[in-house]
């Protein structure tokens, strides 16, 4: 039965943008948008700003060579804006721009069609091109559901109150990783996805292999809500599906996975997208509970209560993403979770057609909403078989077109990217170029092989210094490590997410001698996410007086956090184990690095690890180093400040210096 409650659409008509624009990779020859229509639109580009010369103005018509519509619904148009400029735009002031809708003769601007993307007084939005990568903002895991707020909202406050200092501005925000859960959905936001495919008219697709014949059987199944991994087929690899895709497996030692909503087709993955980065969907729909039972209609109105929060704050999200290029790489829930995880895990995945399916159908989803607006360069050939696939599907996709595309998508090598910026900015794809452990097949693989491994040294090579993405964790916690590698041994990694980079000796002694190298840079920043929790180490090579410096900075979860108690029990536990003097230390893969961990100043004494949702913040000097390491917190307390032991030192004993003068000058005025 349907769930949500139909809109006459004499009454309620399509608003012409119903998501973006996003602004993507931008610099002063080239600007990269991203925009979702109800139809084919006409538009405009017009960019404003003052400089030495007085007020300058633009205006570039977005034809064909500019933006490429592609339709994925009867009321569904992706428009993928690519503006080379013949002119370079000037840098480090800001520059206003619009998109100029025509439309019946008439013509409206973002003020018009987007007012939530305006900042107060503001009569359009703007981004600024910085010259040097001096100040970016990162962060990974943005789960609608969870209960705390949304870090994305953070930035648009932060962005806010810069409007005065264009030169204080972030130059980006990079994104690390989950910027949807696509195997982790509530039950209310099933619903919503599956009324908004409904109102856009979102494309069809047969599935092959599963127990319900196509997509709209699978949306009015009585299975489809909270218990999808019961529509599996009957054979003999059902349990090791059901436990990848569909949460089967319990995992104590972190989490317990929930992923029973596990999205499964093109259109739900593309809906999911539009109602996690934009309002207007969500005014367009009507959801409505399903009939559950009384243990599930309970959780139903948990995760609602949670999503309502989550939405009343998505036109401050929309608002940053309209102000600040953003980049983004994925990790495992941009498609399922442990994705790729061990060669065992892709002999099972990718062995059977309707997980294949759901794993490339996150993956068309990831290149159009993600993917393409990193790097378009790389994606010409794939974006000609998508609008293939979706230029006249009569509702429903060709099943063999749409397998051909997704084998395409995992024969793919280009999803990792580089910035020509200063520093040079890398993003590493840990994801789909996997070191495989061929002797046993259920070992963690490697996050990169050898050869992606050699591809990263080459663009290394001769840099001053770089920063680097790689969304899990290059130096991260020993003892979860230790954890991760036990549970390994004993033939469980799928339990405890034993992915790192130290779980592969191949990989890690790789990555470790890239550091090493003579030639590569002397100074490194790592940036990840992943793991729900924040931190930062100094790391330097023991012995090497003159060798490269390495910050690892981990900014995790925008909006997700670790369960408090198991983290604080971990950060102590690894305190006591492997502090600087403790021979297990000489165990560990890392032990000709010192790893020195920065103190979250507000943290309690003896923490090393933060865990609040929010959006980490980098300043970097003139040679690449950190001189400024904060975490955003979402909830609106002060910022967090990462700081090395004796600044912590030194600022308590200053406040201590204080709080005594103070006291002396009370009593001599007493005297």
């Amino acid at each position: 039965m349907p769930t949500d409650l139909p809109l006459p659409p004499d009454t309620s008509p399509l608003p012409p943008v119903i998501a973006g624009p996003l602004l993507r990779r931008l610099s002063p020859e080239r600007l990269i948008l991203w925009l979702v229509g109800s139809w084919p639109l006409q538009l405009s580009l017009q960019l404003a700003w003052s400089g030495p010369q007085g007020p300058q103005q633009r205006l570039i018509a977005l034809d064909a060579a500019h933006c490429n519509h592609l339709r994925v619904g009867t009321h569904a148009w992706l428009h993928l804006i690519d503006v080379p400029l013949d002119r370079p735009l000037p840098m480090d002031i800001p520059i206003e721009y619009d998109l100029l809708l025509e439309e019946d003769g008439r013509q409206s601007g973002i003020a018009d069609w987007a007012p939530h993307l305006l900042h107060e007084g503001a009569k359009r939005p703007d981004f600024v091109l910085k010259s040097r990568l001096d100040n970016l903002l990162h962060g990974s895991c943005r789960k609608p559901h969870f209960p705390c707020e949304d870090g994305l909202a953070k930035v648009d406050s932060l962005l806010a109150g810069l409007r005065e200092r264009p030169q204080a501005r972030p130059a980006l925000l990079m994104l690390s990783g989950d910027q949807v859960y696509a195997d982790d959905v509530a039950g209310p936001m099933l619903v919503a996805i599956h009324a908004l495919i409904r109102r856009l008219g979102l494309y069809g697709e047969q599935l092959e292999g599963a127990l319900v014949a196509d997509s709209d059987e699978l949306y009015v199944h009585p299975l489809t809500y909270y218990r999808r991994e019961e529509l599996l087929p009957a054979f003999k690899s059902t349990e090791a599906l059901r436990e990848r895709f569909f949460g089967g497996v319990e995992k104590p030692v972190f989490t317990t996975a929930n992923a029973h909503n596990h999205l499964v087709t093109l259109a739900e993955v593309l809906a999911m997208y539009l109602l996690v980065w934009s309002p207007v969907p969500w005014t367009l729909i009507r959801p409505e509970p399903p009939e559950l039972d009384a243990a599930l209609a309970e959780r139903y109105a948990g995760e609602q209560e949670a999503l309502d929060a989550f939405r009343a704050q998505l036109p401050q999200a929309a608002r940053a993403l309209a102000h600040l290029p953003c980049l983004m790489i994925f990790d495992d829930h941009d498609v399922t979770d442990d994705w790729n995880l061990s060669a065992r895990w892709e002999e099972t995945a990718y062995g059977h057609p309707f997980s294949r399916r759901i794993i490339g159908n996150a993956l068309i989803a990831y290149a159009l909403c993600q993917g393409w607006g990193n790097n378009p360069d790389v994606f010409h050939e794939l974006l000609h078989q998508i609008e293939t696939l979706t230029a006249d599907p009569d509702g429903c996709l060709d099943c063999e077109a749409q397998d051909g595309l997704i084998d395409e998508l995992l024969k793919f090598q280009n999803w990792h990217y580089q910035l020509s910026t200063t520093p040079t900015l890398i993003v590493l794809d840990t994801r789909t170029r996997r070191w495989r452990s061929e002797i046993h097949l259920s070992r963690p693989s490697g996050l990169m092989d050898w050869e992606a491994l050699c591809e990263l040294q080459q663009e290394l090579l001769d840099e001053q210094a770089a920063v680097i993405v790689s969304p899990a964790p290059v130096f991260g916690v020993k003892l979860i490590e230790a954890v991760q590698r036990l549970f390994t041994l004993a033939g469980h990694p799928l339990l405890v997410d034993a992915e790192n980079w130290m779980a592969h000796r191949g990989a890690a002694q790789v990555i470790l001698n890239i550091f090493r190298h003579s030639r590569t840079p002397a100074n490194y920043v790592i940036l990840s996410g992943d793991v729900h929790y924040s931190f930062a180490y100094d790391v330097q090579i023991r012995y090497r007086a003159g060798g490269p410096r390495i910050w690892q900075i981990t900014s995790s979860g925008i909006k997700n956090e670790f369960p408090p108690g198991l983290l604080k029990c971990f950060d102590r536990l690894n305190r006591w184990l492997y502090a600087p003097w403790s021979p297990l230390n000489w165990l560990t893969k890392r032990r000709r690095m010192e790893v020195v961990p920065r103190i979250p100043h507000r943290g309690r004494r003896g923490e090393r690890l933060w865990n609040g949702a929010g959006i980490g913040q980098l300043l970097l000097d003139a040679q690449g180093r950190p001189r400024g390491i904060l975490q955003h917190n979402a909830d609106g307390s002060a910022p967090t400040r990462f700081v090395r032991s004796a600044e912590l030192q030194q600022a308590s004993e200053q406040a201590e210096s204080g709080i005594a003068e103070s006291a002396r000058l009370r009593r001599s005025k007493v005297e």
